[in-house]
């Protein structure tokens, strides 16, 4: 009866020493998985700040301004006029809501085989 305790009791810190090195391998992977999460996470950050330093510098004035002086008449530039500038309330408002039943006949005559839009374009 001991003997068969002691083979039980062996077997049971067998499969526990297998359970604990194999516990102490995961770990040790998902740390290193951090490790390197943690790295590749340092790199990304300094390449933004460069990013954003030399957005801040292309988006200089004194860098647009000789590129735009260049390619002028490619572009057709022209300076802002003041009367292109409008108040808020004579923004648009918002379109009404769209009519389902005009959706559901647009939607039909498409599965027909009927185009709307091409008639349209036809017209003009």
């Amino acid at each position: 009866m001991i003997r068969v305790l002691n083979i039980v009791l062996l077997v049971a810190c067998g499969v526990g020493l297998i359970g604990v090195y194999a516990l102490k391998y995961q770990s040790e992977g998902v740390a290193s998985r951090r490790l390197e999460l943690q790295t590749q996470i340092a790199d990304q950050q300094d390449q933004l700040s460069v990013m954003r330093a030399e957005w801040a510098y292309v988006t200089q004035p004194g860098h647009i301004a000789p590129i735009v002086r260049r390619h002028a008449e490619s572009l057709d530039l022209a300076q802002i006029r003041a009367d292109q500038f409008i108040s808020v309330d004579a923004l648009p408002m918002r379109p009404a809501a769209m009519d389902p039943d005009a959706l559901t006949a647009l939607l039909e005559s498409l599965d027909a085989g009927i185009d709307p839009i091409a008639a349209l374009i036809e017209a003009n």
